[in-house]
């Protein structure tokens, strides 16, 4: 797969929702005619059972996780889509009880993927911001590794709302195109949870931030 397909892969191709933008139709075009004329070079990416290994926290690691930190958003689960693509997050990110007052000093790892009838990509980042309000949290990071050519070193943002129900979440390249073509993103912008999750697939759970103002 070459550079252009991935990119679509990982980026635009999750933009293909229901209601999708004119701006992700044409990404998805720029994908297929990108897929035409292909060399044929094939690549193993990695399943997410192995890219993945953050499951999401008992209610009582989750209780201890609230007299120990200022936030967090931990957990794992799977995207609904209709037509059957594996998308998957996973969230590991802390900021701790003495950085109360600074959310830049977030630490921890969040990753995601998506593969569509074999092919796909995926990615993972460094946290360098987390905010939390009630069940809502936005976190963003600098892409460390990926198979995905031209990500690594991009930051990308990610919204989530734990519902307690069926958790929903965004991201910052609904709106900012794929994420190897973002240039100069601000730490913690991400965008509405307007995605679901797939019922049974895993939970996100966040801890609130309650600053001292």
């Amino acid at each position: 797969m070459n550079r252009r397909t991935r990119t679509a892969v990982l980026g635009a191709a999750l933009l293909v929702t229901a209601g999708a933008t004119g701006a992700a139709a044409s990404a998805s075009a720029s994908a297929s005619t990108t897929t035409s004329t292909a060399t044929g070079a094939t690549s193993t990416p990695k399943t997410p059972s192995t890219a993945f290994a953050v499951s999401a926290p008992s209610v009582a690691s989750a209780a201890g996780e609230r007299q120990r930190e200022a936030a967090a958003l931990t957990g794992r689960a799977k995207l609904y889509r209709s037509a059957g693509d594996d998308i998957t997050f996973s969230f590991d990110a802390h900021l701790a009880a003495k950085d109360t007052d600074d959310p830049l000093k977030a630490t921890g790892t969040f990753e995601w993927s998506h593969y569509a009838d074999g092919d796909g990509a995926w990615a993972k980042a460094e946290v360098d911001c987390l905010v939390t309000g009630g069940k809502v949290a936005v976190v963003s990071g600098v892409v460390t590794d990926s198979d995905l050519p031209g990500a690594k070193g991009k930051r990308v943002g990610i919204n989530v709302h734990d519902t307690g129900r069926q958790d929903r979440l965004g991201y910052s390249w609904a709106s900012t195109g794929n994420p190897v073509e973002t240039k100069d993103l601000p730490k913690c912008v991400g965008s509405a949870p307007f995605e679901k999750v797939k019922k049974g697939t895993g939970d996100f759970t966040v801890v609130p931030w309650n600053p001292k103002f």
